[in-house]
């Protein structure tokens, strides 16, 4: 069996004494499509942050693409092979491109 794409273990994320992730253990397998389906305010973009690389890994192991996600040289080597692009939709698009555009520009 290949390494998982990303290697989640007893990973835990709070905002000030907001808990956002608690205890979360799971991997994802490389070569795979994996939604996260979940309401609103259960951790799904706090997770996919810290994937992605753009929040900074507060407890456990986040292990993607075969290095440690609290490791700057890891984040720094596997951040540009990473298409992430976080919530607030309206916040983040360039109005002036297309819908086609803007997957483009931010995939």
């Amino acid at each position: 069996m290949s390494e998982p794409a990303v290697r989640l273990e007893h990973v835990g994320l709070h905002y000030g004494k907001t808990v956002a992730l608690r205890d979360v253990t799971q991997d994802i397998p490389a070569g795979l499509m994996v939604g996260m389906i979940g309401p609103d305010g259960v951790g799904k973009s706090s997770l996919l942050s810290l994937i992605a690389g753009a929040r900074k890994v507060q407890e456990g192991l986040v292990w993607v693409l075969g290095g440690d996600m609290s490791s700057k040289k890891h984040r720094d080597d596997v951040c540009p092979r990473i298409a992430y692009m976080p919530q607030g939709l309206g916040k983040n698009l360039y109005p002036t491109l297309s819908v086609e555009e803007n997957l483009q520009f931010f995939g």
